[in-house]
């Protein structure tokens, strides 16, 4: 059973930490220099930004399948909101930004591309893209990554859920825990212990099971959701808070379900 609730402030950035953003969204906003994206509109993306260090829950992948690299811009807002402002602004006016180790371009067919129906706020589509166009030149294939998750098509897959955790959030040690089989509970474990560290944890979930009310006939692992916190891991019963779907929930689960559609996780810590 997953029951859905309301941001709470524990889950929401420091206040200070939002003060510098959103100073510094409103220095942004006086630029006079011109897009490098010619069919967003600045109002909309400086209103969108705004929003969203406010309440970093209302990042939306909307109809694209963008649930991986959603829950690292989550974090992101909610841990380092000032680096998102200037994330933002870097790639809205010069098309690209620094990662910590890399430039990350949006190339210019998808700053064209960028019109119409999005299926999604203009700012999460212009940062959510260029982490999608980033994936197969940044992170190779890891090709001892079980055959399940390495040949899910479309998929974000683990290996480029680490290198965003390197490279967009800044964390040097990186871990990815395997657990369709075995291991459910130490990769539950880790992940409580990489929050309460500072850090931060992805999970790779099958969504009907762990997220709905609606149990799959097959279990797969098809999405990526971030675990923040609330953690009542107990041999029967488990218990945690996550964000997904542009909002908070709370999942509730068997241990047998928990089991049956948690996949993998991966952490990072500094």
């Amino acid at each position: 059973m997953t029951t859905t609730n309301p941001p709470t402030n524990a889950y929401l950035p420091n206040p200070e930490l939002q003060k510098q953003a959103m100073a510094a969204i409103a220095k942004f906003e006086q630029s006079i220099a011109p897009s490098a994206w010619p069919f967003l509109t600045k109002a909309t993306v400086i209103a969108e930004m705004r929003a969203r260090v406010q309440n970093p829950f209302q990042v939306n992948q909307g109809g694209q399948p963008f649930c991986g690299p959603s829950a690292v811009l989550f974090e992101l807002i909610y841990k380092q909101p000032v680096r998102y402002v200037e994330m933002c602004q870097s790639l809205f006016l010069m098309g690209g930004f620094h990662g910590y180790q890399n430039w990350l371009t949006a190339p210019d067919k998808l700053r064209q591309d960028s019109r119409g129906d999005l299926h999604m706020g203009q700012v999460d589509w212009m940062v959510l893209s260029t982490l999608r166009e980033s994936e197969t030149i940044l992170f190779p294939v890891e090709p001892n990554s079980p055959d399940l998750i390495r040949n899910l098509t479309g998929m974000t897959k683990s290996w480029e859920m680490k290198g965003w955790v390197r490279e967009i959030l800044g964390y040097s040690k990186v871990k990815y825990n395997h657990a369709y089989l075995l291991g459910d509970f130490n990769a539950l474990a880790d992940a409580q212990q990489a929050i309460a560290a500072g850090g931060v944890a992805f999970a790779l979930i099958t969504a009907e099971g762990m997220l709905t009310n609606k149990p799959p006939a097959v279990a797969v692992p098809n999405h990526w959701i971030g675990l923040i916190g609330g953690f009542s891991i107990q041999p029967a019963q488990v218990s945690f808070d996550v964000y997904t779907w542009s909002r908070q929930m709370r999942v509730n689960l068997s241990s047998t379900d928990f089991k049956k559609y948690l996949w993998a996780t991966v952490t990072g810590r500094l």
